[in-house]
């Protein structure tokens, strides 16, 4: 069986973006700069408050996967690129996961101090 490993070294940072197109181009500037190993993007139909009221949008989602030292220059790098005046960009620890999964975030990042 597959090894699991709590490792606290990893995250994943969660984004909604206007759409596809905007994903994409956040999406491979973090990954050129070595800021994530992958990125998912989901559709996704968000309703959420705004000024007051409550508005739906069709939005892309981007999933990032990442070494923790890497999530603060991420959420930075992706706040410049965004559209939006106040972007959903949220980090979460990574849990237990398949210990060569982890190893490869690592060699497909570059290390932040």
């Amino acid at each position: 069986m597959a090894r699991a490993k709590r490792r606290r070294g990893h995250a994943m940072v969660y984004v909604t973006t206007p759409d596809r197109k905007s994903a994409g181009v956040v999406a491979r500037a973090i990954l050129r700069d070595r800021l994530a190993a992958c990125a998912n993007l989901f559709p996704s139909d968000s309703l959420y408050w705004w000024e007051g009221r409550i508005e739906a949008a069709r939005e892309t989602v981007v999933v990032f996967k990442t070494r923790s030292s890497c999530v603060d220059p991420l959420i930075r790098a992706v706040r410049r690129l965004h559209p939006y005046e106040v972007p959903c960009i949220v980090s979460y620890p990574m849990g237990p996961a398949l210990v060569a999964y982890t190893e490869w975030i690592d060699r497909e990042t570059r290390a932040q101090r």
